[in-house]
């Protein structure tokens, strides 16, 4: 068969295999999970019964190859968009924003039996481990620098920042998400010396910023 004629049959079952996740989504998204039915998917398909059924033996394998497409979509725009700059303290805002922002789209979803159910499968805890892998490395990296602070294992930062940009799913805008994203980053860098504070200072210098601290 000639390769021209084999990448239309793919281009094809992409297709197919695009629209019936899709309709899926959205049906499920309407009227729940445990409503939607395969000859409803087959209809807003716009395909036979049985050509669904060569894809697909239920809506749950449907809609577990829907999660799964999304997550690695996701990670692969937070990879992109870390590779887009350059510095651990630079790469790694433009990740959270980004997290933020798929949290942010991602909220329909939260605490619904739809959710509770993608969350269980084995794909997400390894995406999620990803994930957590990648904001570790920066934020050592960004240790190392001089960028964020030492004083707390890295692991553990990336543990709350994850944690943290969750919470952007329930906020009203992307401003506000925003505004998380400079929260969380702040906290990476508390306790941490500024390049000002790390100059040598004099003894008048030092008198000085101590009595603006005391407030006399």
């Amino acid at each position: 068969m000639p390769k021209l004629w084999n990448e239309t049959i793919e281009t094809h079952r992409r297709a197919v295999r695009d629209a019936i996740l899709n309709t899926t989504a959205e049906l499920t998204a309407e009227h729940g999970l445990r409503s939607v039915t395969m000859s409803q998917i087959a209809e807003n398909a716009g395909i036979g019964r049985a050509t669904l059924y060569k894809y697909f033996p239920d809506v749950e394998a449907i809609l577990l190859a829907w999660h799964d497409r999304q997550i690695t979509e996701h990670l692969r725009q937070l990879a992109e968009v870390r590779d887009q700059t350059d510095g651990a303290g630079e790469q790694l805002e433009a990740v959270l924003r980004a997290f933020a922002h798929i949290s942010r789209q991602s909220r329909g979803h939260h605490g619904t039996e739809l959710s509770a159910f993608l969350h269980r499968d084995e794909r997400v805890v390894r995406a999620q481990q990803r994930l957590h892998g990648m904001i570790r490395d920066l934020v050592s990296e960004g240790a190392q620098t001089g960028v964020f602070r030492d004083d707390i294992a890295p692991d553990e930062l990336a543990t709350y920042c994850l944690h943290a940009l969750t919470a952007a799913a329930a906020l009203p805008s992307e401003a506000a998400a925003n505004r998380l994203v400079t929260v969380t980053l702040s906290g990476l860098r508390d306790g941490h010396p500024t390049p000002d504070d790390r100059r040598p200072t004099s003894r008048h210098q030092h008198q000085e910023r101590h009595t603006e601290r005391s407030g006399h």
